[in-house]
């Protein structure tokens, strides 16, 4: 009795085997596998550059703050615009949690660069009464010379916001600047950073109160109030603005917070990750059709080869497992290419945003898994045809 010793193909033989389609037909093997790349790369950018986009909004949210409320007036029962009282930041200073009270109040002057624009081209631009502490209190800065103080807040002189900077050509302050507002000129002190909470500040131009019931008819109502509350207690300041403002009508006060705006820009952000995904999934599958296409030529272009090898002795398993590894190696060759092009392109994006680069484990893992997948699928019926083929057979129609 006889018995036959199968022996199995060493790891470094198998991948000696398994590269000789690919180094032989480098071409096909390339555009083949870029297929494979195109889809890996878009599923690593896409989830790279979510995970980066809300790393960045979140650590933009932290900086600002998640403590900063908002008080306007809303309508009347008549469905009227409501005013808030005058009173209504002095009586929200008094709430103990609450840390610090700015306010705004609109007046109807337009701001023009001088006298002769039409009056009709405003660019959008409002003029708001403004208190002393306004940056501090909406987390921005002074860009160009200074803010409002005790003194210029009594006179016509004005701060810009940077959107409204930007509109009236004015980038740099200089000694004597003026710009027309309300009929008359005033001077120009400086201009703010964006403001990223309270995006109506960029676009406004903002004069002292006084100043404002001095040269522009206001009524001294603020329109707007900003509230910096204790961290631990913002939900408790929430629950008694409404009222704390205008005691006699809380229900013609709207309180929000600025920050739930931007953590619901993050989610909607993620919630558009699985459209990409699917796409990236097409193109994943459109290059695995790509590799099982490569496979089947493969396989009929060598049935020389694979009879050759059948005849001096590979089994069907060594040649089944020769062609599937073949296509796995084919297919994670462009996972690995993939994955290092998505990674590029969400450094490049993200250093442009000032972000941080953040590549989850999902998106490295998964794309090559996913790769490596779409490649043993592919692979999988040519390499089975390969190993049924009998070696005379493949000799004498090669």
């Amino acid at each position: 009795m006889t018995t036959t010793t199968v022996r199995r193909l060493h790891p470094a033989d198998l991948a000696r085997t398994a590269s000789v389609g690919l180094r032989t037909r480098r071409m096909r093997a390339a555009l083949s596998a870029l297929g494979i790349a195109i889809g890996v790369a878009a599923m690593v950018a896409v989830l790279g550059l979510s995970a980066s986009s809300q790393a960045g909004l979140l650590a933009e949210i932290d900086k600002l703050g998640t403590n900063l409320l908002v008080v306007t007036p809303g309508q009347n029962i008549s469905g009227e615009d409501a005013q808030l009282p005058k009173e209504a930041p002095g009586m929200i200073s008094r709430i103990g949690p609450v840390e610090a009270v700015e306010s705004t109040g609109s007046t109807d002057a337009k701001a023009y660069r001088n006298p002769y624009i039409p009056s009709f081209n405003s660019n959008a631009i409002s003029v708001v009464a403004a208190s002393l502490d306004l940056p501090a209190a909406v987390r921005t800065t002074v860009a160009e010379g200074d803010y409002l103080n005790a003194a210029t807040a009594t006179e016509p002189v004005v701060v810009l916001g940077s959107a409204a900077a930007e509109r009236l050509g004015i980038y740099r302050i200089y000694p004597d600047q003026r710009i027309w507002v309300g009929g008359q000129w005033f001077y120009v002190a400086g201009i703010l950073n964006s403001a990223t909470l309270t995006p109506d500040i960029d676009g406004s131009v903002l004069v002292g109160y006084q100043a404002a019931q001095k040269y522009l008819n206001f009524d001294g109502h603020p329109s707007t109030v900003y509230v910096r509350a204790a961290t631990d207690q913002v939900n408790d300041v929430f629950g008694v603005l409404a009222a704390t403002a205008n005691p006699q009508s809380p229900d013609e006060v709207k309180v929000t917070q600025p920050s739930a705006a931007l953590v619901a820009r993050a989610a909607a952000e993620s919630a558009l990750n699985g459209l990409f995904l699917g796409l990236g999934a097409v193109a994943l599958l459109v290059g695995g059709i790509g590799v099982a296409n490569t496979m089947v030529i493969s396989v009929l272009e060598r049935r020389s080869e694979i009879g050759l090898r059948r005849a001096l002795g590979a089994t069907r398993g060594h040649i089944r497992l020769q062609f599937l590894s073949e296509a796995i190696l084919l297919s994670a060759l462009g996972g690995v290419v993939g994955v290092a092009g998505g990674t590029v392109a969400t450094a490049v994006y993200v250093s442009i945003k000032n972000w941080a680069i953040v590549v989850p484990p999902l998106a490295w893992a998964g794309g090559l898994g996913a790769a490596m997948a779409i490649g043993v699928i592919a692979g999988l019926l040519p390499a089975l045809r390969a190993a049924r083929m009998q070696p005379t057979e493949a000799l004498r129609t090669s």
